[in-house]
């Protein structure tokens, strides 16, 4: 059985993982007769938004611990997790991939990555081991492989995918129900809720995208 990291980064779409994402990758994987070993970095959000009021609020709360609720409570911190653990890695989007485990909201193409995700993201590469980014997660992959000239996709903004050329990286238009395949780097990315108008949509991408990385496992 293929065991997949899935790459947490808190709990709700505002200031962590988005959680339907989340959720239909897992179902894909299991669907998919593979293993999701979900992971995240022990770390402090970067801010708490009440998802009611879309406000900020004055609590803190940490990554490794919100994320915990999406996987039921089994989860490693990502700086015990090496390469030869898993066979694949998924992230899903949520602001939390542009806020916790970089910095792309706020600083853009100049960001930065959390160490522990850069330092396993590379890993799992150089293994040859696929890679799968939905939604906003592509800027994330953009930033690790800089001028690597990977062909990402986030669906149609102009902005973010600017960002993404901006790093070196080929931008692909890409609908709601479409992967973007990178077969060399064995990189696989979907826009889910950039485009997404509901479940369904966003399930649609997600599925395939899983297809995608577990077929790149026999190649």
């Amino acid at each position: 059985m293929a065991k997949i990291g899935v790459v947490l980064s808190g709990c709700g779409v505002m200031d962590g993982s988005e959680i339907h994402e989340s959720v239909l990758t897992l179902l894909a994987l299991a669907r998919a007769g593979a293993e999701a070993v979900c992971m995240a970095p022990d770390m402090e959000q970067y801010h708490v938004i009440n998802h009611l009021t879309g406000k900020p609020a004055s609590e803190k709360r940490n990554v490794l611990v919100e994320s915990a609720r999406i996987a039921r409570g089994k989860i490693q911190n990502v700086k015990n997790v090496k390469a030869q653990d898993i066979d694949g890695l998924i992230f899903p989007g949520g602001y939390g991939a542009a806020k916790n485990l970089c910095t792309f909201a706020f600083d853009g193409a100049a960001c930065k990555v959390h160490p522990e995700i850069a330092r396993l993201t590379r890993e799992v590469h150089e293994a040859g081991k696929p890679i799968g980014a939905i939604c906003i997660a592509p800027a994330l992959i953009g930033k690790i492989f800089e001028k690597g000239a990977i062909r990402l996709t986030i669906g149609n903004d102009p902005e973010t995918a600017g960002a993404i050329e901006k790093m070196g990286h080929q931008h692909v238009l890409c609908s709601v129900e479409q992967t973007c395949l990178d077969e060399a780097a064995r990189v696989v990315t979907t826009p889910a809720y950039m485009l997404a108008k509901n479940l369904a949509e966003a399930y649609e991408g997600i599925e395939k995208l899983v297809r995608e990385v577990l077929k790149c496992l026999k190649k």
